[in-house]
C-alpha cells in the first residue's frame, strides 16, 4: 500500500513538473518572439569593418534574430580555393586573393535566397569594385571598434595574414588611419564596444530601423 502511494506521488509530481516545464518553454518562446524586431528587408545585409570588430559573431546573431541565412565570405573563399585565407595570401599574393574575393562576394549577393547576412573580410569594402557592388546591391553595416578592442580581440588569432609575425597594435592603428574614412561610406555605422553581443545586436537592429525609416521618409 505504501509503495503504491509513493508511486502515485511521484507520478503526479512528474506530470506536474512536465506541465510546468511546458508552460515555461511556451512563455520563453513568446518572450523571444516579442524581443525579435520585425524589419522589412529588400536586399542582403553586408557586414564590413576591421578584423576583431565582430562582423562574424554579430552578423550570425543578426541573421538568427531576423530568421535569414548567414554566410561568411572568407569561409566561402576558402571553400572555392581549397585552402585557408592565410595560404592564399602566402602562395598567390593579395592581388589574387582580392580577385577571388570579388567574384565570391558578387556570387553570394546574387545567389538565392537574396535576403541574407554576409560577413566580409576587412579588406573587401576597401576594394573599389567590391565596394561598388555591395553599396548598389545590399545594405552595408560598418561595425566600428576602437584600437584597444581590436587589439584585445585579435591578439591570439592566427587567421589574418596582415597580423602574422608583426606588431598587431601598430598594424591595426595604421589600418584604422587608412580605412575608417572608406568604411564611413557604408549605409549604417554602429559603434561596437567590449560588451555583451546582445547589446551590440540591439544597436544594429535599431540602426537598421532608423535607416529604413529615413529611407521611407525620403521617398
Amino acid at each position: 500500500m505504501f509503495s503504491l502511494f509513493i508511486y502515485s506521488y511521484y507520478t503526479i509530481f512528474f506530470y506536474v513538473w512536465k506541465f510546468l516545464l511546458s508552460c515555461f518553454l511556451f512563455l520563453y518562446k513568446i518572450n523571444r518572439m516579442r524581443k525579435q524586431k520585425h524589419i522589412d528587408l529588400d536586399k542582403p545585409i553586408v557586414m564590413v569593418g576591421l578584423m576583431g570588430a565582430g562582423k562574424t559573431s554579430v552578423g550570425r546573431a543578426l541573421a538568427r534574430n531576423l530568421g535569414i541565412p548567414f554566410v561568411d565570405s572568407d569561409k566561402e573563399i576558402e571553400k572555392a580555393a581549397g585552402c585557408s585565407v592565410v595560404d592564399i595570401f602566402s602562395m598567390y599574393g593579395e592581388q589574387e586573393f582580392r580577385r577571388v574575393e570579388e567574384k565570391v562576394i558578387e556570387r553570394l549577393i546574387d545567389t538565392p535566397p537574396l535576403i541574407k547576412v554576409i560577413s566580409t573580410g576587412e579588406g573587401a569594402f576597401i576594394t573599389p569594385a567590391v565596394r561598388q557592388i555591395v553599396l548598389e546591391k545590399s545594405l552595408t553595416i560598418w561595425l566600428k571598434a576602437d584600437l584597444e578592442l581590436l587589439v584585445k580581440r585579435t591578439n591570439f588569432r592566427h587567421t589574418r595574414p596582415q597580423l602574422l609575425n608583426t606588431d598587431s597594435r601598430q598594424i591595426l592603428a595604421q589600418l584604422i588611419k587608412e580605412r575608417y574614412d572608406t568604411y564611413a561610406l557604408a549605409d549604417v555605422m554602429v559603434e561596437t564596444r567590449d560588451e555583451n553581443i546582445h547589446k551590440t545586436l540591439n544597436k544594429v537592429l535599431s540602426a537598421i530601423e532608423r535607416h529604413n525609416n529615413t529611407k521611407g521618409e525620403s521617398k
